[in-house]
């Protein structure tokens, strides 16, 4: 199983059919077939279903997709290191970050390094913190912004200020609207979403308190549409989704809560990319967790 094996494996999901992956790789279609065949025998399992007009994955191709969009993603990734290794400072430096306000604070950064590197790029992912976490360990991003505990034993970090009020998001029209702030005793019964970051921890709330969670979200935008519509309530940071001039929707804190600050991580013991490490040490001047 080596790396053009998964290029085409990929291309035959992307276009749908092994003829039109061929036509799309300039190769003969009954050699396609034949590697696509040699592919399962080699594992040992069965990757499409048979009969199809358009290609249909079984779960165990479902895996081998996953991997191999990463296993070629790493190849292009070392492609591009050894490039500008080669030549004046380029290539890219990938930071995933949750929704906050927090990301200003390196923002600046980077929107300095690259007026004094033009040829780098800056690739910004979103998620939340699963996803993000999968990511970094997958050498998929090199950067990732977090506000949940993570290994400090594995992952180097700095914390940045705090930025960020935890609330509901919320109609305006809605009978807590009224309120200054908001006690999590006021939320019984009200439909709420909550991110799924935070999942765990507000299902152990619950247990306690008598909230009514009929759903989480990963980024909040989506989930805003939904408190539009008068169908929920929905739990996250402020300043995210617009509360101001017409918009349907406020924002009040929860009583007692401070504000959050995230912490920016990558791999320790690990050997960067001249970017990645001159975007390291600038972001080290600002100080560290």
């Amino acid at each position: 199983m080596d790396i053009r094996t998964m290029q085409y494996f990929l291309a035959v999901i992307r276009e749908g059919t092994i003829s039109a992956a061929a036509e799309s790789l300039h190769v003969a279609q009954p050699s396609l077939s034949r590697q696509m065949k040699d592919l399962e025998e080699e594992l040992g399992v069965t990757l499409f279903e048979r009969g199809n007009r358009k290609i249909t994955l079984t779960e165990e191709g479902q895996v081998l997709r996953r991997r191999a969009e990463e296993v070629v993603r790493l190849m292009q990734l070392t492609q591009e290191e050894i490039a500008q290794v080669k030549h004046r400072l380029t290539g890219a430096i990938r930071i995933g970050a949750g929704e906050s306000q927090a990301f200003r604070y390196f923002a600046e950064t980077a929107a300095a390094l690259l007026r004094e590197h033009p040829d780098v790029q800056l690739h910004i992912t979103s998620g939340d913190t699963q996803d993000l976490m999968d990511e970094l360990d997958n050498g998929l991003i090199d950067f990732a912004l977090i506000f949940t505990e993570y290994d400090h034993e594995r992952f180097r970090s700095i914390r940045l200020p705090a930025a960020d009020r935890f609330g509901v998001l919320m109609r305006r029209n809605h009978p807590l609207a009224s309120k200054v702030e908001i006690r999590l005793a006021e939320l019984a019964g009200v439909p709420i979403m909550i991110s799924r970051a935070s999942q765990s921890y507000w299902e152990s709330v619950t247990q306690t308190r008598s909230l009514n969670i009929v759903g989480t979200y990963n980024l909040i935008f989506n989930a805003s549409l939904l408190v539009e519509s008068g169908a929920c309530c929905a739990l996250g940071f402020e300043k995210l989704i617009n509360t101001i001039g017409d918009s349907a929707l406020c924002f009040r804190p929860l009583a007692g809560q401070k504000k959050t600050s995230g912490a920016l991580i990558w791999k320790k013991y690990q050997t960067f990319s001249p970017a990645v490490q001159l975007f390291i040490n600038h972001i080290l001047s600002l100080g560290t967790a």
